[in-house]
């Protein structure tokens, strides 16, 4: 067996998006900026990206920009909106939940520190969702941004969107939704989100490319200050191969995802049903049903889960014990501390995430009992 399931930590780069950003690597190597047929080739390109990022995310080409991922996307966001918003009218509140990615945390830790705002973390219940009316009891009239994840990165619990979307347009609050998890698996367009953001190392275009989109009429500050690129809202020359990178790849993932997408979610439910009979200390964590087709994730109670990966390594199985980001720490992860799970038990955490290729469950259920049972039996 030689499976990796760590596609939410990043993707092998599709052949399709190596070949549509090799001629902007090599021979069409133009600066966007250069008024010159090289330049212009260039300038072309990135337009036409731009153009079919927008319509998977269905919204306009300008509001399309181009970053070097989902970390900067959300910092741009969340930063952006709320300077730009504490600039205008003086707003220094912002939402958010506990169980978001980190640099959603560290931003709205920046904008606490820097700029004197207040943050609200909004209560989740023990399978990660935020319920729409205690977002609506947290908003005030100086709330300059909501910022939530559209599905978690490490328990992949989705949250209702809608209904939450609902409650911010009625009080005109801008709702940013990272969406790095959920591109490729959820539709990203009709989220009635003011801002998503997107990485692109997670639908199989290469590391260092990510979008943000936010609608035009919200005001944004920039973090890059210089030649004033994408609308001067990220200065700096653009990346074209990694935007021509994204675009294909997005546009990929959207034509696959309603097939793929019920596909391996009856796959990854065989999985887990598989798992939860032959390891009486699992225990799946984030929502039974209201989570992401290739995700599974599970505590096993009396192990630890670095141990786990190990034994599961070695049986050809590659997965991870949360947040790539969070990889080698040794405390317990936020995520699942806020579901309320025990510190010591979240340590056992496993995560699996799924490719959209299938995958077949019986042997991998059988190597997870394996390996829980050698790291319960060594002393």
């Amino acid at each position: 067996m030689n499976l990796y399931l760590d596609h939410a930590a990043t993707t092998p780069v599709r052949p399709q998006v190596l070949e549509a950003m090799l001629p902007f690597l090599t021979h069409a190597f133009g600066n966007p900026s250069s008024h010159h047929e090289v330049g212009e080739r260039a300038a072309r390109a990135l337009t036409d990206a731009r153009a079919r990022v927008a319509r998977v995310f269905g919204m306009r080409p300008g509001d399309v920009i181009f970053t070097a991922g989902g970390t900067e996307a959300n910092n741009l966001a969340i930063k952006g909106i709320a300077v730009a918003a504490l600039l205008a009218h003086g707003a220094r509140h912002v939402v958010t939940t506990p169980i978001e990615h980190e640099s959603v945390l560290a931003s709205v830790a920046y904008l606490e520190r820097v700029h004197g705002f207040e943050a609200t973390l909004l209560p989740i219940d023990a399978t990660g969702r935020v319920d729409p009316a205690d977002l609506d009891a947290a908003l005030r009239d100086d709330t300059a941004v909501v910022s939530i994840g559209y599905a978690n990165n490490e328990v992949g619990t989705v949250q209702d969107v809608a209904a939450l979307s609902a409650v911010t347009a009625a009080h005109r609050v801008p709702l940013h939704l990272d969406a790095v998890q959920a591109a490729g698996w959820l539709p990203l367009s009709g989220t009635g989100a003011d801002a998503i953001s997107v990485a692109g190392h997670k639908l199989g275009a290469p590391k260092g490319t990510g979008v943000l989109a936010v609608r035009s009429r919200i005001p944004l500050e920039p973090l890059l200050h210089g030649g004033g690129q994408e609308r001067g809202r990220r200065s700096g020359t653009e990346n074209v191969a990694g935007a021509v990178a994204i675009a294909t790849a997005l546009e990929l993932a959207e034509a696959e995802r309603a097939e793929s997408a019920a596909r391996v979610a009856a796959a990854r439910d065989a999985f887990v049903a598989a798992v939860l009979a032959a390891v009486p200390s699992a225990r799946l964590t984030g929502h039974p049903v209201h989570r992401l087709p290739g995700t599974a994730s599970f505590t096993f109670a009396g192990t630890s889960g670095e141990a786990v990966l190990l034994e599961l390594e070695r049986r050809g199985v590659t997965s991870s014990s949360g947040s790539a980001c969070a990889a080698g720490s040794d405390e317990p992860s936020h995520v699942l501390v806020a579901l309320g799970v025990p510190d010591a038990v979240a340590q056992t955490s496993v995560r699996f995430t799924f490719p959209h290729e299938p995958v077949e469950v019986g042997p991998l259920a059988e190597a997870v009992a394996a390996a829980v049972a050698a790291v319960q039996s060594t002393p």
